[in-house]
């Protein structure tokens, strides 16, 4: 998942918890082996090397409810969560320290688009070649709601995942308390900007701060507008909870690529969430913020 995870788990027996803890990582594993753009080998490499010559590929249930879960975020969106944006990751080095080729980004963007593709269940068709699939905003969250339910599934009451910072509560703690999550703060690695009692439910958060650069004093992060190719500049961070991960995952990216509008969206969906703008000004219902 390229990033740290954990499960914490309360059980009747030790036994009992390796059981769930086993299958759940090895669904996590399954995953990150099918879904992963990094290996070669991984079903999303087999869909997009179809994209790279503009075919057409049938696709799993799995994998189906995925795109058409994608389809969605994207019209609700406006399109702006768009899993076809991956592609401006070969722009945007942000181990580099320097701003891409104006270019290359416009260049990339000609390949950027849902609209571009053709999805009618259970195939997936490329009219423009050399585009790609990337389910990097959809993935891990969606990971997180699954291996819940199979912990449940195996009798656990109690627990919590969290994978990479999308964390899913199976149940409170043992002796009926919350848990209790720290929500970083986007400027300050050391602090925290809120922290949230959690009975259920799952929470996943969206910012400008793990994967940035910063040039003549101006932030760049790796959250991309699909439409212009350029990082969003108004929110820092934005932190939702659900019921479920992949639901909290995808509003919070959608906020930020709504940047000002963000707030106002976040408070339409009536979810617990808290913001804070690149200003430093912070706003939500819950935590200080709704003090």
């Amino acid at each position: 998942m390229g990033s740290p995870c954990d499960i914490q788990l309360f059980a009747e027996t030790p036994a009992q918890a390796g059981q769930a803890a086993e299958k759940a990582i090895a669904d996590v594993h399954r995953l990150e082996a099918f879904y992963s753009r990094y290996r070669s080998d991984s079903f999303l490499s087999e869909i997009n090397r179809a994209a790279a010559i503009g075919g057409r590929i049938r696709v799993d249930e799995e994998t189906a409810g995925l795109l058409n879960y994608a389809a969605t975020c994207h019209a609700q969106s406006e399109g702006l969560f768009d899993v076809t944006s991956g592609i401006l990751r070969q722009a945007w080095k942000f181990d580099q320290g320097r701003l891409p080729d104006p270019k290359l980004i416009s260049d990339l963007l000609d390949r950027v688009g849902w609209h571009k593709l053709k999805w009618s269940p259970p195939v997936l068709e490329f009219t423009i070649a050399g585009m790609e699939i990337d389910f990097g905003g959809v993935v891990k969250e969606y990971a997180a709601d699954r291996i819940a339910a199979l912990c449940r599934a195996e009798g656990i009451r109690h627990g919590l995942v969290n994978l990479g910072g999308d964390i899913k509560v199976i149940g409170p703690r043992a002796d009926g308390t919350p848990w209790r999550i720290g929500i970083r703060h986007p400027r300050r690695r050391d602090a925290l900007l809120e922290t949230l009692p959690l009975f259920s439910g799952a929470l996943a958060s969206s910012g400008d701060y793990e994967r940035c650069i910063v040039v003549d004093g101006v932030r760049y992060g790796h959250v991309l507008n699909p439409r212009t190719g350029w990082p969003v500049r108004a929110l820092a961070a934005v932190s939702v909870v659900s019921d479920l991960c992949v639901v909290a995952g995808s509003a919070s990216t959608i906020a930020m690529l709504k940047e000002e509008q963000g707030p106002a969206w976040l408070a339409s969906l009536g979810l617990p969430h808290l913001w804070v703008d690149v200003n430093g000004k912070t706003g939500g219902s819950v935590g200080a913020s709704a003090r």
